[in-house]
């Protein structure tokens, strides 16, 4: 991952900024150096955005950067140190109560060796740090502060745009035409004095310029509009220049153009050009997210006819959502047809002269696949395999990744860099650890979030926001830029998304000399720099673990035919090697034991041991991660039952688990006070959950799913402790015949209801409508269903109610007729299927 210096200085900052660190300084005689090392660090960030825009063309700085941000992770590796002993005091602290038990399990045998050691490293990232600031005086580098409106690094400007566009290099767009014409026939002014907008959206290199050109210089538009103007916005949104433009555009007068120096002569001469007339004006390009800019220049253009329309392009559906009007138009990639046309139009003349080549015609279609019906792509990679008619030159491009491709002159990556350039510092570093997985992977929403905080990649916490909470919310600014692309397919209680395969290839080229995936019959080495790694279990790439000491997040790949030695001789060298491992992915990996030197990994955050179907047991000491925030179990179907002492991992918040037991202990998932997410799946003997998970009042989203004989009915009600959860979900639970009592301790906070294959379930609670902050219910399957609780005319704040699958309850809320139908009748958005 393209780790950048300034985000890494942040971490440390935050670290050192702590309470509880200030307290331990005192304690271990650190003071001095902790407060130097942060005078330091904070004189270093001052110029690192200056720096890391420069480093491409200044190898030197490149380096002195690298090694600045080896040393930083150094220091943030120290200072976890410091949160570990924290976090054991605190469970010594909190349960002394259990006795020299607890205190024996979390006793360091070493203290004071440790402790001298840390001070010892402490002191020598302070003495590096020194030396590092001494050198950087030879780049003369300038103090940068973040533009937080901008929220990013300084930007390149792409090159601007014109209006002329040639009819025949618009390939497979007629449909999209019509239907943008369409939308600029429509009387749709929906504002009051601004004129409206139609937005085009999609990454770069979708063709959405040219598309919008050849809707500009259609016939049609010339005679429906009395002006039309062509303004290249880019990513400066100033409104003299755009008026300037627009002048230009519109008078083609230079002359006096050059006479207008003022912003009030501009304003008047912009307002006479405009005055009454029906004009079309396309924004191309357009980045700004500040609507006060968007609203002041949208002033300026009210003067026009109100049959007036404006277009725009951009990358993002923020943008598109600040300037207003319909709903924005999504451009996707061209269909494999178009994509072959356009693709043999620039390697050869055309398919008919491909035709003449068969093998480099099957191997040219498979190239277009690589290229996602992305018209830069396709141009791009055909014009570089002009003229030449060697299968072995053609193999090359089918074979390598975008960025090996492109020269001096690439196209690809810079159109779609510039979306990369445009994030925040630490939205860019989310955005690369999607380098990590492979491409056309399904990915899951939550498990990037879990990693995003695990790494401590998210931005730091405003107004004691949760980080999940911020995770969400740069997982939305993706989808947003175009860059994640939620899978369609609905799950109850997760999202799924993919990554378009140049994405993914933009991801890679920015994060090649950090992050690595090693296949099976790979012969590479791993470079000692890699600090995020993808590699399959196998005896050939297990040799080439033990060099890897700066390793942060390892995913595990299984072939299927592993052996059992092997895979346990390779998580015992992962836990021996990988000292600061945060992230450890053994996802659908099958073995009996989990070695129980698991308990040595301090700084371990992230644990996903998902589909395990032989391993029975957790070593006891897994209970010793107390830095663990992520534990998932799913579909570990042999595990006999959950360790007694989880509730010491105190630094959990995610929990997803399957288990053998019938009954949870008690003092177990009850103790986790840090936990916001619950899942409890494929629970097949489990008839009721623990009584103390009243106690966890921190729980945002519950979900039990797959649990056959777990009957929520029976479960009690402690009126004296208050919930906040925000999602309930429930899913195939065949006993259950009521939702659970407690539920209404939920009553200010429940947002979402998911109820799904509860076959047996015959009523809903009458004190359903007392969850007055119910945003959305989905109840699916439920046969037995018969009316909705009265009262539910109350629920003002539910906006979402979907009924599929429920044949009696269908029919009790059909529209106007239903006997249910006054009770839901002010929901907005209703989805009610269709009884059989």
């Amino acid at each position: 991952m393209a780790d950048l210096a300034y985000t890494i200085a942040g971490n440390v900052l935050d670290k050192l900024g702590s309470l509880a660190y200030q307290e331990v300084s005192l304690a271990w005689g650190m003071k001095q150096d902790l407060d130097k090392l942060k005078l330091i660090t904070l004189a270093l960030q001052d110029v690192l955005l200056d720096a890391e825009t420069k480093q491409e063309n200044n190898p030197q700085l490149k380096n002195w950067l690298n090694h600045l941000k080896d040393v930083f992770h150094e220091a943030v590796d120290v200072l976890d140190e410091f949160e570990c002993e924290l976090l054991r005091r605190q469970v010594v602290k909190q349960y002394a109560s259990f006795g020299r038990k607890v205190c024996r399990f979390f006793s360091w045998s070493n203290h004071l060796v440790y402790r001298f050691s840390v001070v010892h490293r402490v002191k020598e990232i302070r003495q590096q740090l020194d030396e590092i600031a001494k050198n950087m005086e030879t780049f003369h580098l300038i103090k940068t502060q973040l533009n937080v409106q901008q929220n990013s690094l300084v930007l390149e400007n792409r090159v601007m745009t014109h209006s002329f566009v040639n009819p025949s290099d618009v390939i497979g767009r007629d449909r999209e035409k019509e239907e943008i014409l369409d939308m600029i026939w429509m009387d749709d002014h929906k504002i009051e004095n601004q004129i409206p907008v139609v937005s085009i959206m999609g990454i770069g290199g979708l063709g959405k310029t040219t598309l919008i050109k050849s809707v500009f210089n259609d016939g049609k538009v010339d005679e429906k509009f009395d002006l039309k103007i062509w303004v290249s916005v880019s990513l400066d949104f100033n409104i003299i220049t755009l008026m300037k433009d627009a002048i230009m555009s519109a008078t083609n007068n230079e002359a006096e153009i050059s006479k207008l120096t003022n912003l009030e002569q501009l304003q008047r001469s912009l307002s006479e050009t405009l005055k009454d007339k029906k004009f079309l004006l396309v924004l191309d390009d357009v980045w700004n997210e500040d609507p006060f800019k968007w609203q002041e220049f949208a002033e300026l253009l009210s003067v026009g006819s109100k049959k007036s329309k404006i277009i725009v392009t951009t990358r993002s559906s923020k943008v598109a959502s600040i300037m207003g009007g319909t709903e924005p138009y999504e451009l996707k990639g061209l269909p494999k047809k178009d994509s072959l046309s356009l693709f043999f139009k620039y390697a050869f003349q055309g398919e008919e002269d491909a035709s003449k080549y068969p093998e480099l015609k099957r191997i040219g279609e498979e190239i277009v696949q690589k290229c996602s019906g992305v018209p830069l792509a396709l141009k791009t990679l055909g014009s570089l395999l002009r003229l030449k008619t060697g299968a072995h030159e053609w193999k090359k491009v089918r074979d390598s990744k975008i960025w090996e491709l492109e020269q001096e002159e690439g196209r690809i990556l810079p159109a779609l860099r510039l979306s990369y350039n445009a994030m925040s510092p630490s939205l860019r570093q989310c955005f690369a650890y999607c380098s990590t997985f492979e491409e056309d992977n399904l990915m899951s929403r939550l498990d990037f979030i879990c990693i995003w905080m695990a790494l401590g990649i998210l931005p730091s916490p405003k107004n004691k926001k949760d980080p999940e909470d911020i995770g969400d919310s740069c997982f939305v600014e993706l989808c947003n830029r175009s860059l994640f692309q939620v899978d369609p397919d609905e799950n109850y209680f997760e999202i799924f998304f993919r990554v378009h395969d140049l994405i993914h290839n933009l991801a890679c080229s920015i994060t090649q000399n950090e992050c690595s995936i090693v296949n099976s019959n790979d012969d590479r080495k791993i470079s000692d720099a890699v600090r995020y790694l993808r590699v399959v279990i196998n005896e050939n790439n297990l040799k080439k673990l033990s060099k890897l000491k700066k390793l942060k997040s390892i995913h595990v790949k299984r072939t299927g035919d592993e052996k059992d030695e092997v895979v346990q001789l390779f998580l015992s060298t992962c836990i021996s090697t990988f000292k600061h491992l945060r992230v450890f992915d053994l996802l659908d990996l099958s073995f009996e034991v989990l070695p129980n030197s698991i308990g040595t990994m301090k700084q371990l955050r992230y644990l996903n041991l998902t589909c395990n179907e032989k391993m029975k047991r957790l070593p006891d000491s897994i209970c010793k991660l107390q830095s663990l925030q992520t534990l998932i179990l799913g579909g570990c179907v042999e595990l006999e039952e959950i360790p007694k002492d989880i509730g010491n991992l105190v630094s959990l918040r995610t929990l997803w688990l399957t288990t053998k037991q019938s009954f949870l202990a008690e003092g177990g998932i009850g103790r986790l006070k840090s936990l916001r997410l619950l899942i409890i799946g494929e629970c097949k003997n489990l008839r009721s959950l623990p009584h103390d998970l009243i106690n966890c009042t921190t729980l945002r989203s519950l979900s039990i799913v797959v649990c056959d004989q777990l009957n929520l009915a029976s479960e009690f009600i402690n009126k004296d402790v208050q919930l906040s959860l925000h999602t309930f979900v429930i899913c195939r639970l065949p006993e259950t015949t009521d939702l659970p009592q407690w539920l209404q301790q939920s009553a200010k906070t429940l947002q979402k209801l998911h109820i799904e294959g509860c076959p047996n379930l015959s009523k809903l609670p009458e004190w359903l409508p007392k969850l007055t902050s119910l945003e959305k219910i989905v109840i699916k399957h439920c046969p037995e269903l018969l009316s909705l609780p009265d009262g539910m005319e109350d629920l003002t704040s539910l906006t979402h109610l979907e009924i599929e699958y429920c044949n009696a309850l269908q029919e009790a809320c059909k529209q106007e007729v239903g006997s249910d139908w006054h009770k839901i009748a002010h929901i907005p958005n209703r989805i009610i299927g269709e009884a059989d």
